[in-house]
């Protein structure tokens, strides 16, 4: 493979290297895939309004989140059973956030323990993505873990109390491979869920009906602040509805996810509904973006909306495949410049340049003609 120059081209080699199994797990969407494509589709249909004859000689991207400089507003969203994609996994994403000077999110369902990827890490700046188990000495295990291990924020997944069907996991019957594990749990009934080797079903889908709390409300994040000094940032909301009961429960921050389009198909593309999120919350917390993020134009439109910052998951897992720690750096160097490059040619300086007024809707931008 030539060297990539896109993040397209990464995607066309992981597409060719991984097996069935792993391939289809981290590519497939929801039943029909229809927010699965809307997602990267979605962006298209916001346009550019650029400035002209504005200074950009100096292009600074740095930001911060939860209160953490950063060099870019990129950071890594949670993916889990990273190993599947390359031996070294979250230990390699890890070390490529760090030198990268941007945030690394650690899923729960990771393959690399949290106490090794914030040894990898080193000083870089780490959340940790969290599910509510039924078990609550499993869920405060993991808070207490992350809060010893250095992870300056949990970002708690509220739009899982099931999984979604995802039919090519149920056509692979997806199990995860003999030789990796969910490292952060040590417990034999919480292993062996996800670990079955013969079954009928996807066995993650086994698993998180088996484990995974269903019975959550708001009432839960009251619980995770009472139990932690961490920021807690809910992970999942789509409304402004939502959004405004968030701010009520005091979350820190909101990132607006349809869980990269693999739980309930035909819901809005994340860019679509950034908009109405930003406008409920009325600037009290930090709201972030996953879903869809391609290239660095997507990133200069989200923030536009009002996003501090945006995620970015399957590329990653792209880059990893490819060469792994170094795979990762190149995603991320690549998408940076493409995101410091629409600055410049927008006018924007830095980021408090990139306003709303620099985005308009493609219908609006059709009915001048």
């Amino acid at each position: 493979m030539s060297k990539p120059v896109c993040l397209a081209d990464f995607e066309t080699h992981f597409l060719k290297s991984l097996d069935r199994n792993a391939r289809d797990y981290f590519s497939s969407g929801a039943n029909q895939e229809q927010t699965l494509r809307d997602n990267v589709e979605a962006f298209s249909r916001y346009r550019l309004r650029p400035r002209m004859l504005r200074d950009v000689s100096n292009v600074n991207m740095k930001t911060t989140i939860m209160g953490n400089e950063i060099d870019f507003p990129i950071g890594i969203a949670p993916t889990a059973m990273q190993r599947m994609a390359h031996p070294e996994g979250e230990v390699a994403t890890a070390r490529a956030a760090s030198s990268m000077m941007t945030c690394m999110t650690l899923s729960s369902w990771a393959t690399s323990c949290i106490e090794e990827v914030a040894q990898a890490s080193g000083s870089g700046l780490r959340w940790f993505q969290l599910y509510i188990y039924r078990d609550k000495a499993v869920t405060m295990d993991l808070i207490r873990r992350a809060e010893h291990a250095g992870y300056k924020a949990l970002m708690v997944t509220v739009d899982t109390p099931i999984l979604g069907r995802r039919l090519a996991d149920s056509r692979n019957k997806f199990n995860l491979p003999g030789h990796l594990k969910l490292a952060n749990f040590s417990t034999q009934s919480v292993q062996s869920s996800v670990d079955t080797q013969q079954q009928s079903e996807s066995g993650l889908y086994k698993y998180t009906q088996a484990l995974i709390n269903n019975k959550l409300t708001w009432d839960t994040i009251t619980w995770v602040k009472s139990f932690t000094k961490l920021p807690v940032i809910v992970k999942g909301i789509l409304t402004g509805e939502d959004a405004k009961l968030a701010v009520q429960h005091g979350v820190d921050g909101i990132l607006v996810s349809n869980h990269g389009a693999r739980q309930l198909d035909g819901v809005f593309a994340t860019i679509d509904a950034l908009g109405e999120v930003v406008e409920a919350v009325e600037g009290r917390v930090e709201v972030y973006l996953d879903g869809g993020v391609r290239q660095g134009t997507d990133v200069l439109k989200a923030l536009a909306l009002g996003a501090k910052a945006v995620f970015i998951g399957r590329p990653v897992l792209w880059g990893l495949a490819y060469q792994g720690q170094t795979g990762v750096e190149e995603v991320l160097k690549i998408i940076k410049e493409e995101f410091k490059l629409a600055m410049a040619l927008s006018g924007c300086a830095k980021i408090t340049d990139i306003q709303r007024s620099l985005l308009t809707y493609e219908k609006r931008y059709s009915s001048k003609l």
